[in-house]
């Protein structure tokens, strides 16, 4: 069974599908009861982050993922959601994130086009349970203004978007993905099955 942690923002019921069509159990819930007894936990999240962790901390949902990381389930983080596990974002100001995983969230350059909005291909960097079969140089599908800059060796992958940029990370049993696998096609099913499989 696999929690979709609803704390009001995202596109919960796009993952939600996505993970019943690769055959998983997946629920979307706020409820800390039903959270703890799940398998594995995904964060979704469309939006700000400042509002999104606010959010998180007045319904207590930061104390069910701390727990359920300690407890070695297998966690989700995507988009804003893989935004939210990092120490710090400076969206909108200076906000202070879960802190499961070093690193800051910063607004792209003004360089490219803002939001990143498109298919981009992934440049693995580490060999990742979630990659598994889903070919050479896979695209997938972006949505965001902000990305992670983070010197732990985390990084699963990255992708060119006027110059490298950090977008797929791993530590033990957390996982975080800055584009939408559950809009990535064929890809996207892929690693949202292999998620499943751990």
């Amino acid at each position: 069974m696999i929690a979709i942690i609803d704390y009001g923002m995202g596109n919960l019921r796009s993952v939600q599908k996505a993970l019943e069509f690769v055959g998983e159990t997946a629920v979307i819930t706020d409820d800390a009861d039903f959270m703890k007894k799940a398998d594995k936990l995904v964060l979704p999240g469309v939006g700000a982050f400042g509002d999104a962790i606010n959010t998180i901390r007045e319904k207590g949902i930061d104390k069910i993922i701390y727990e359920g990381v300690k407890a070695d389930k297998p966690f989700l983080g995507i988009c804003l959601g893989m935004q939210l596990i990092f120490d710090k974002s400076y969206e909108y100001g200076e906000f202070n994130g879960l802190g499961l995983i070093p690193g800051e969230i910063k607004l792209l350059p003004d360089s490219v086009k803002r939001p990143h909005i498109g298919w981009n291909d992934l440049n693995i960097k580490m060999r990742s349970p979630l990659f598994e079969n889903t070919g050479e140089n896979p695209y997938v599908y972006f949505v965001h203004s902000y990305y992670l800059e983070t010197d732990a060796p985390v990084v699963s992958a990255t992708t060119n978007y006027g110059g490298e940029i950090q977008i797929a990370v791993q530590k033990d049993n957390i996982f975080a993905l800055q584009f939408h696998p559950e809009k990535s096609g064929d890809v996207g099913l892929e690693i949202l099955k292999n998620f499943g499989g751990l």
